[in-house]
């Protein structure tokens, strides 16, 4: 049996068992509230590996440690940045916003959740929030069918449109049919796979290498500055690369997972599980690009594609078969976050347009199957996208994090925090954080080389604060719920830490 035989076995494997999660799920799934959030029943584990899996992508496996094998710990800045960006995620965000979303009618999507907390009677704060997901994440899912493609033509020798095809036709089979279920346990096993595939590689390759001193040994004999942190930096760049961190509060495939949360109680449980999650497997990626850079230095060996370094090194170090699971961790990976962007775009398109502006008093029954049509619509279009490989959409990803970021991370922390939030300092605070990564994005030298999320998500901040101060009137019904949700996390606390001393 060849190689790339026992490596299409596990990927057979892989698929099958992806399938099988989505036929669990769908049985499973009765309503638009479980469709769209798992009837906000997910456990503290399968939340934080879920929100890991949908945030890393391929980045995690081909892009940190390409990165770090050809520029060094350099690159490594961030790493930190979106490790601590998402530590403030899990500890500010995710308990109230778990809290604060079922107070507030009990919300299912991040535009719903605007809309009622601010008592938006006009409905444009909802609207213009689906559309905003609506648009970037129908390039996203474009984005991750190019990578899977790519992945299959460069893994298997697969034409690229057949590559691309048969990852779109597995993530949307599993997401179309299981919903949320499927997308956060299809998550949480890849999650696993990712972990456990960036915690063998560069343990394995570490006695293959002569331990930790011979790893640290040939860096230093192919290029010391390698092993440093700050021999090439700039303070632009370090800036930049922690700011990527400010993208999280933003992301609504991410935060989403912190509203499916069985309690706000169970929000700390799972901070710790995601952040460790996130620690090791950063870790793993920065351990086996050092030690693909040994390896190839004491074998004499040349790899022309800096990104194939984990591919690379489970493919030499590992049975074919193991290395078949190896390279189903990067499709996993890469599956995972498309998955979860086509259900949040579904949902933008069914909760927060559809119902809105076309129908508002739909059954469930029709809205799940109208849920399900709506992945397929946008698998479609993006599929469309990605027909012909475009590294314009690739670049997108970047931008739109920046985006996300920028345009909707200040206002869910100020929804979540400052009770004088208005709809129109929410509104006219989202536009400009959108046009400013925009503009700033496309315009290059000197201070434009700053990560243009920092800009957008500054001005962003101070045009929501200046215009809800301006706009402000007293409502009751705003601030009662507000003392609620504020109640409901006290309430949460307090019986957490009695648990403790227990």
């Amino acid at each position: 049996m060849s190689d790339q035989a026992f490596q299409a076995v596990a990927m057979i494997v892989y698929f099958g068992g992806m399938l099988l999660i989505g036929w669990y799920a769908y049985r499973r799934t009765k309503d638009l509230g479980d469709y769209m959030l798992g009837g906000r029943d997910l456990g503290p584990a399968v939340a934080a590996l879920s929100a890991g899996a949908s945030d890393m992508s391929g980045w995690l496996l081909m892009g940190l440690p390409g990165a770090i094998y050809a520029a060094g710990l350099v690159e490594g800045w961030i790493a930190v940045g979106l490790t601590v960006g998402a530590w403030l995620n899990w500890r500010f965000v995710a308990p109230r916003l778990r809290g604060y979303t079922q107070v507030s009618n009990n919300s299912i999507t991040i535009p719903s959740f605007l809309e009622n907390r601010l008592k938006d009677r006009s409905r444009l704060l909802r609207v213009a929030s689906g559309l905003i997901i609506l648009t970037f994440f129908t390039f996203y899912v474009s984005s991750g069918m190019v990578a899977g493609g790519v992945f299959f033509e460069s893994s298997f020798g697969m034409e690229y449109r057949h590559g691309m095809l048969l990852v779109a036709a597995v993530t949307v089979a599993y997401t179309l049919f299981g919903g949320f279920l499927a997308v956060s346990y299809t998550d949480f096993v890849q999650g696993l796979m990712m972990f456990l595939a960036l915690i063998a590689v560069p343990l394995v390759g570490l006695s293959a290498t002569g331990g930790p001193g011979g790893v640290i040994a040939s860096v230093r004999e192919v290029d010391p500055a390698l092993l440093s942190a700050t021999s090439t930096a700039t303070v632009m760049g370090v800036v930049s690369a922690l700011a990527w961190g400010l993208g999280y509060f933003g992301q609504p495939h991410i935060i989403v997972r912190f509203m499916a949360i069985r309690s706000v109680r169970e929000a700390t449980s799972a901070r710790r599980i995601g952040i460790g999650w996130m620690a090791l497997s950063v870790l793993g990626a920065i351990a086996t690009a050092l030690v693909g850079v040994a390896y190839f230095q004491q074998q004499g060996l040349t790899l022309d594609d800096p990104e194939t370094v984990f591919i690379a090194l489970g493919q030499i170090l590992f049975h074919p078969l193991l290395a078949g699971f190896m390279l189903a961790a990067v499709l996993a990976a890469i599956m995972s976050t498309v998955s979860s962007q086509l259900l949040v775009t579904s949902s933008a398109l069914v909760e927060d347009l559809y119902r809105m502006v076309v129908r508002s008093n739909a059954s469930d029954r029709f809205l799940v199957l109208l849920g399900r049509g709506a992945v397929l619509l946008v698998s479609l279009v993006a599929a469309a996208m990605a027909w012909t490989q475009n590294d314009t959409i690739l670049g997108l990803v970047a931008f739109a994090w920046a985006g996300f970021g920028a345009a909707f991370g200040p206002t869910i922390l100020l929804s979540l925090y400052w009770r004088r939030l208005t709809v129109a300092g929410a509104l006219a605070g989202m536009v400009v954080g959108a046009v400013a990564v925009g503009i700033w994005g496309n315009v290059d030298g000197g201070i434009f080389d700053l990560y243009e999320i920092v800009p957008g998500f500054v001005l962003n901040l101070l045009v929501a604060v200046v215009v809800s101060v301006l706009t402000h009137r007293r409502n009751p019904a705003i601030e009662a719920e507000f003392d609620a949700a504020l109640a409901m996390l006290e309430k949460q606390e307090k019986e957490e830490e009695e648990a403790l001393e227990a």
